[in-house]
């Protein structure tokens, strides 16, 4: 099959087209034939040489995947051989074939095409865990999502919209504000020209977010302490900004807030199964009925992925970068 490797650590260019075999599938696994892969950031860090692959995993690049499953025990799953499923692997997306666990692969949602499936399960387990499971977003309540153009952030804008939550969200231009709010965000937060600390407590009378879902890190962590309300939770899940930071307990302490975190790549099957199955419950009916849509920015063949990966590197995008196969 052909696949794309990290040649070496480095820029896009060290990502290049090779032939491998097939892989061989290891109990609870699943065969796919790719049709689509997503492009994650964390496929850039691993490019550069930060993001370590987790033990057993495929060292080939790829996070999520849609395609047609072609081999495997399907035991009571309810799949067939010959089925379109997404999935969620630890990495080897990025091929023609990818074992994916069976417990991490979900339909293609009604409606939806095999490529707008593969853009949902790196955003969607990732935003699901983080915002709603972690940091318990409950109904009434205000999230911010700093960086609402992202493949992350158009995922948990829509998804909190949909739910009924109020959202704000931060960008780099007043285009990309503009398309969060298209999106489902109230307000679209220009972090080069607005301070999101100032709006987000102007437009909820000074109590500010309950939910802050963070990408950042650095010298955000602690304007967002101040831009939480009382009670409010702040869940960090990647450190653009740097990975140090000045923190106020006193802040913590007195307002009763909640700092925390998660990567999702290591993660065991069990959680990433019971996420899959929070989804397919909660999120896969607003998909079907179009509250919630995938938002792709740019597709390339597989063989363009050094393309990709400039373009994600590169910021401009609006949503999820895609790679296609024939």
């Amino acid at each position: 099959m052909q696949v794309i490797e990290i040649t070496a650590f480095g820029a896009p260019e060290v990502l290049q087209l090779c032939e491998r075999p097939q892989p061989q599938l290891k109990s609870g696994e699943v065969l796919i034939k790719v049709h689509a892969a997503g492009v994650n950031r964390p496929d850039v860090f691993q490019r550069q040489g930060n993001y370590p692959v987790p033990p057993g995993a495929s060292d080939l690049p790829g996070l999520e995947v849609a395609g047609e499953i072609v081999d495997g025990e399907l035991g009571d799953s309810g799949f067939k051989k010959g089925d379109l499923v997404c999935a969620l692997v630890q990495g080897g997306g990025y091929a023609e074939y990818c074992a994916a666990p069976l417990a991490q692969c979900l339909p293609v949602p009604q409606g939806l095409s095999p490529l707008q499936a593969a853009a949902l399960p790196e955003t969607f387990f990732t935003v699901w865990s983080n915002v709603f499971d972690r940091a318990h977003l409950a109904p009434g309540e205000t999230l911010l999502v700093q960086g609402g153009s992202s493949g992350i952030g158009v995922t948990a804008i829509q998804i909190a919209a949909a739910l009924g939550h109020r959202v704000f969200a931060t960008a780099g231009s007043d285009d990309k504000c503009r398309a969060c709010e298209e999106l489902g965000a109230e307000r679209g937060i220009n972090y080069r020209t607005e301070d999101f600390e100032q709006v987000v407590k102007a437009a909820t009378d000074g109590r500010g977010a309950d939910v802050i879902l963070d990408m950042v890190g650095g010298d955000y962590l602690p304007r967002e302490i101040r831009a939480l309300a009382d009670d409010g939770r702040l869940v960090v899940i990647a450190l653009l900004g740097g990975a140090k930071a000045q923190l106020d307990l006193g802040q913590v302490l007195r307002r009763r807030l909640t700092i925390t975190g998660s990567t999702l790549r290591p993660r065991p099957v069990e959680f990433k199964a019971h996420v899959a199955k929070q989804l397919l419950d909660r999120v896969w009916p607003l998909l079907a009925s179009g509250k919630v849509k995938p938002v792709i920015y740019k597709t390339f063949p597989l063989a363009q992925a050094s393309q990709a990966h400039a373009l994600m590197e590169s910021s401009a995008h609006v949503g999820k970068i895609m790679l296609t196969l024939a």
